[in-house]
């Protein structure tokens, strides 16, 4: 015979579960966020160095 606990036991198996998925799925979009921030700000940083003042660009003749 079963008892109780061991009826409840898929239940909370599949709860744990559940919860776990929730807190994977939420830490990836975490590091999607912040990969994207990082992007974003790595290529902003990169554009404005490389980028010279307009008035320091050489004119070449051909």
């Amino acid at each position: 015979m079963s008892t109780a606990d061991e009826q409840d036991r898929p239940a909370d198996v599949r709860e744990e579960i559940a919860a776990r998925v929730a807190r994977f799925k939420a830490t990836q979009e975490k590091f999607a966020r912040e990969r994207e921030e990082f992007y974003v700000a790595t290529m902003g940083r990169a554009l404005n160095e490389t980028t010279p003042p307009k008035s320091q660009t050489s004119k070449r003749r051909h």
